[in-house]
């Protein structure tokens, strides 16, 4: 059973390592993250979050619902247009034990390659939600939390929030 790893848990800031084979642990593990992203109302889920020091990850396109399962995932190109949305994260949690958030401006649009479950390679342009979600997942991969784009005052606000979570 995976674990949810929260903000502070040294996991999270780590780089994972590529996946040199789908083996049915990782199809396991990637079902599971499926579910627990689903359990917790989330789009994405990537593998530290669940303790595990490898390059993939699970999204969700919010509007049609459809899920991603990426092996290796790899932004090959960012948009120079830029948007700012707010975002959370479900290893970023107040002291309500829900995700806290906070406005982050990230490229609007994103080309991706990936390699899904099956073993097939896969590219896909994505804008909007989708690119956000897979620029955050990804950022995961290499120890990047959304926190880390805020200024230094920001920060500081929302991660009082997160100590009265751990309280």
């Amino acid at each position: 059973m995976l674990q949810m790893k929260l903000c502070g848990d040294l996991v999270l800031r780590e780089k994972c390592e590529p996946i040199t084979e789908i083996t049915p642990e990782v199809l396991d593990i990637l079902e599971e993250m499926v579910a627990m992203m689903r359990n917790q109302n989330g789009v994405g889920l990537a593998a530290p979050q669940v303790g595990q020091l490898k390059r993939f990850l699970v999204m969700m396109d919010p509007e049609s619902e459809q899920v991603f399962k990426m092996i290796n995932p790899k932004i090959l190109t960012r948009s120079s247009e830029l948007c700012t949305m707010e975002e959370g994260c479900l290893s970023v949690l107040g002291a309500d034990n829900l995700p806290v958030y906070a406005n982050v401006t990230r490229p609007q649009s994103v080309d991706v390659e990936w390699t899904d479950e099956s073993g097939t390679l896969l590219q896909a342009k994505m804008s909007g939600l989708p690119a956000r979600i897979v620029q955050h997942e990804t950022d995961h991969l290499d120890g990047i939390l959304f926190i880390d784009y805020l200024s230094p005052v920001r920060r500081e606000m929302l991660m009082r929030k997160v100590r009265k979570h751990k309280k």
